[in-house]
């Protein structure tokens, strides 16, 4: 991570719990002073602080880093609110079944957001026994290819990864899947929803 929890986010989340000065330097065994100090930038706080601080506060050390708090909606874990997250640099793929935050190569990572398949990135799906054959239209060139295709239920994520020279291909077990997604790594990320079974 390339930055530091700032003075800025110590008084949003502090303000945002109804936790005045007093009452956060009294969980962190600081002086109110200290805290004010923070909140103005005049200082940091010591690193052996910062879990103390994310507990006192309700949020995770990389959230309160990041400055970036996390409500994860999909508390029933729908797998059909799956989000992807890809690194630009080192290409990993995180799979997250509701927002997160994630680093990777210092990089805060956003979650990619899937758009309708278009000319240049189309997707055919046929019906074998109780597969899906997902098969992409798609150079797979060490510059331009499909880095994964996906299928998604709403209990469960099925993922082949695939690689530059490859076939863009896929095999996947109907079990009630509802979505298709894939990854390109020039135009990001697209999907497809199934009609039916």
């Amino acid at each position: 991570m390339n930055q530091y929890v700032t003075g800025a986010v110590i008084k949003e989340l502090r303000e945002k719990n109804n936790v005045t000065q007093l009452q956060l330097a009294d969980k962190l065994g600081v002086s109110d002073k200290t805290i004010s100090k923070w909140e103005t930038g005049k200082g940091y706080p010591d690193i052996t602080l910062l879990d103390p601080i994310a507990n006192a506060l309700s949020v995770s050390v990389a959230e309160l880093i990041s400055g970036n708090t996390v409500y994860n909606s999909n508390i029933s874990a729908n797998m059909l609110r799956s989000q992807f997250y890809v690194c630009p640099v080192c290409g990993n793929v995180i799979h997250g079944m509701g927002e997160s935050v994630i680093h990777c190569h210092g990089v805060l990572l956003q979650p990619e957001e899937a758009e309708e398949t278009d000319e240049n990135h189309k997707i055919f799906i046929e019906h074998v026994e109780d597969e899906y054959y997902v098969q992409i239209r798609h150079e797979m060139t060490k510059d331009h290819y499909i880095s994964f295709i996906a299928a998604v239920s709403s209990d469960r994520m099925q993922m082949v990864k695939l690689y530059p020279e490859g076939d863009a291909q896929a095999r996947f077990k109907i079990n009630g899947v509802k979505k298709i997604y894939f990854y390109c790594n020039r135009s990001g990320l697209f999907s497809v929803t199934l009609l039916k079974n």
